[in-house]
């Protein structure tokens, strides 16, 4: 009989389903990290929320562990690469506590509004303030949405009911979407400049780590006040305090923390501030819905291989797995690298494969470039659940097939199709699993992709390969490897450089701002 182990706080429910399943559980929340590496050895399955820290010791420490599941979104406590690495699938609940999140958020932008936590003190004090609480009015009010998926676009239907006018900035909304929402879609820029009160929905990762910091609050009304019921990192919480101490942030009401528990922060003790510890999914309702819903997830696996909501296990049969396994790695890194460059929303999605490729099962390499493509602004894709995400989103998917070879024995070409442009790239096996990048928006170019990497348009002029050497050099960032394309002399041209270190925000200004740079993207693999 399959056995788990459940050692955070869930629901009594989901002890009964695995029981009811025919799943053996164990229910022992709290443990140390020592108690869980020396127990985790004996379960088939791991049920977590967020307090358990499942590490790659953890992970190595389970010798028949099968399947971690997250009671819950984020799986930000879980080390996904080392699950991977030894064959352990992570599974979350991306849609059972969004209602309950989108209420919070919610809850604490009327709150914000109307000072109520700080009015409830003073009362109790006995002051009866009332002309120091002076509140806003929410009707009318221009509400900015930095993000619009599960939980952002259910902020956006209360939003509505409160006779609020709603904008947002998501890369990935369509205008169909936005449309079917009754909500107007703005750049990053025009929102921060237009909305009255602004609330964060957007996931935690490379793309929008610090996204909100000095230079936003700049561009945002002054007065305007500033919800925080996402994930923690992706505001500068320094730069929240200034802007509040100087009076362009009216208030702020935060749930989330860069670091958490967050038992001391730079915002604790403000008086404009609202926090909580992170209540955002913390209702009885979600508790029981994400709780019922991991129970069925690993009942499911572990009795019949059946998979749903995988962070990291694509939809692939145990014969096509070890001809499809480069390629997936391909595929995926095709969908990221245009994903990372995309600025705009996707419209259309093709996914073109020739010669040997073409023979095989292709649609869990569709699901790799989706998975790909959409991970870098979006919360809990997966091989599994992208292409329900791209059907939900209004992005058409297509696929073509040719057998017979071009250039390359076999080849993937991805073009994506956004509001502004269409980009396109291509990809191929050498030695039959060394992946390589052979071609970018029609410009010929050979390159491996490694973990960071810098993609530079430029015009084709002389002194551009200098004084990129130059100012990585000054920035004691050592370059790996330099490939680059052109389409013809002294026209565009494209650079791709892995380099040994991130580049962070500074440096890639630097670059743009170097004679002939047209645009400068830091990519991660």
């Amino acid at each position: 009989m399959a056995k788990v182990l459940i050692s955070d706080e869930l629901s009594p429910s989901a002890v009964q389903v695995f029981e009811t399943l025919g799943v053996e559980v164990d229910f022992k929340p709290g443990m140390s990290a020592e108690e869980l590496m020396t127990a985790i050895g004996g379960y088939d399955g791991l049920a977590v929320r967020s307090a358990t820290k499942v590490t790659a010791e953890v992970l190595a420490a389970g010798e028949n562990l099968k399947v971690v599941g997250r009671a819950g979104i984020g799986v930000d406590n879980i080390d996904v690469e080392a699950a991977t690495q030894q064959g352990v699938v992570v599974m979350n609940t991306p849609y059972g506590n969004s209602v309950t999140t989108a209420e919070h958020a919610v809850a604490m932008m009327l709150a914000l509004a109307r000072r109520i936590p700080a009015a409830s003190q003073s009362t109790h004090e006995g002051k009866w303030e009332k002309s120091r609480f002076t509140g806003m009015e929410v009707s009318g009010k221009m509400l900015g949405l930095i993000g619009c998926g599960n939980v952002g676009s259910i902020v956006a239907d209360r939003a509505q009911g409160l006779k609020m006018r709603v904008i947002v900035a998501d890369p990935f909304l369509s205008a169909d979407r936005a449309e079917d929402l009754g909500v107007e879609k703005v750049d990053f820029d025009a929102l921060l400049a237009r909305a009255d009160i602004v609330s964060l929905h957007a996931p935690l990762n490379d793309s929008t780590r610090d996204m909100v910091d000095a230079a936003a609050f700049a561009k945002m009304k002054d007065g305007v006040r500033f919800v925080n019921c996402s994930r923690g990192g992706i505001v500068v919480e320094a730069d929240l305090k200034a802007a509040i101490e100087s009076g362009k942030v009216a208030g702020a009401a935060v749930d989330v923390f860069a670091e958490e528990p967050a038992t001391d922060n730079v915002l604790f003790g403000m008086d404009e501030v609202i926090a909580t510890p992170h209540l955002g999914a913390a209702t009885s309702e979600a508790q029981e819905n994400v709780a019922i819903q991991i129970a069925e997830q690993m009942s499911d696996y572990l009795l019949t291989g059946a998979v749903a909501h995988a962070i990291n296990m694509p939809s692939v049969s145990a014969e096509e797995a070890p001809k499809l396994m480069p390629y997936m790695k391909l595929a995926e890194d095709l969908g990221s690298f245009a994903g990372q460059l995309t600025e705009t929303a996707l419209k259309a999605v093709n996914i073109e494969f020739q010669g040997l490729v073409a023979m095989l099962n292709t649609r869990p390499l569709v699901s790799a470039v989706l998975n790909g493509l959409f991970g870098p602004l979006m919360e809990s894709v997966n091989m599994v659940n992208a292409p329900m995400v791209a059907r939900e989103r209004g992005i058409d998917v297509s696929e073509t097939k040719q057998e017979r070879p071009g250039d390359y024995e076999t080849l993937i070409r991805l073009t994506v199709t956004t509001e502004r442009m269409t980009r396109s790239v291509a990809g191929t096996l050498f030695g039959g699993d060394r992946a390589r990048v052979v071609e970018i928006k029609g410009i010929e170019i050979e390159a491996e992709l490694g973990e960071h990497m810098l993609y530079i348009t430029n015009e084709d002029k002389p002194g551009v390969i200098g004084n990129l050497g130059k100012t990585l050099g000054d920035a004691e960032v050592n370059i790996a490897t330099f490939h680059l394309g052109r389409v013809t002399a002294g026209e565009n041209a494209i650079a791709l450089l892995q380099v040994d270190q991130p580049i962070d925000r500074a440096l890639v200004r630097a670059l743009e701002g170097l004679p002939n740079i047209v645009q400068v993207k830091p990519l991660k693999f």
